[in-house]
């Protein structure tokens, strides 16, 4: 993850925690709010491809809005295994940064202008980037895509 980051001209900060049960607990542990996490989401589109949805951590991805943005007309979350095989990290780790893929990015526009803290591809570590760094490097499309 760090390499890929340097490649890309983004700083990141890795935050060591306590292993934590859930994204509110994780945002205790680092005295933020749950909305200053960023959830990194492995989405499937009907061909079998995937994309990375990035949500605030105090919202969900509102399907109907990111069908629209991305421009179909299905799309799903995979289960645990499927979303590890396509990124190389668990389900609570997963960031763009790195994937075995690199998968189309599409943020919820609440994030620009925001430092944020999301996954750092393990458990137990969390990575604090500055927001439109992380945009402007995967040239993720940035729009309304969550409730």
């Amino acid at each position: 993850m760090q390499e890929d980051a340097a490649a890309r001209g983004v700083r990141i900060e890795f935050v060591e925690r306590p292993a934590a049960g859930s994204l509110e607990e994780a945002a205790e542990l680092l005295g933020l709010s749950p909305s200053d996490i960023v959830k990194t989401l492995v989405v499937k589109r009907k061909d079998g491809t995937f994309l990375f949805a990035l949500v605030p951590g105090d919202r969900q991805i509102a399907w109907a809005k990111l069908r629209a943005v991305v421009g179909v007309n299905k799309l799903q979350l995979p289960d645990a295994g499927q979303a590890l095989e396509a990124t190389g990290y668990e389900r609570g780790t997963i960031t763009p940064f790195g994937s075995t893929t690199a998968w189309p990015v599409y943020a919820d526009e609440r994030i620009a202008g925001r430092r944020v803290a999301m996954g750092a591809g393990e458990h137990g570590v969390s990575a604090f980037v500055d927001a439109d760094e992380l945009v402007s490097a995967f040239g993720a499309v940035l729009a309304d895509i969550s409730d």
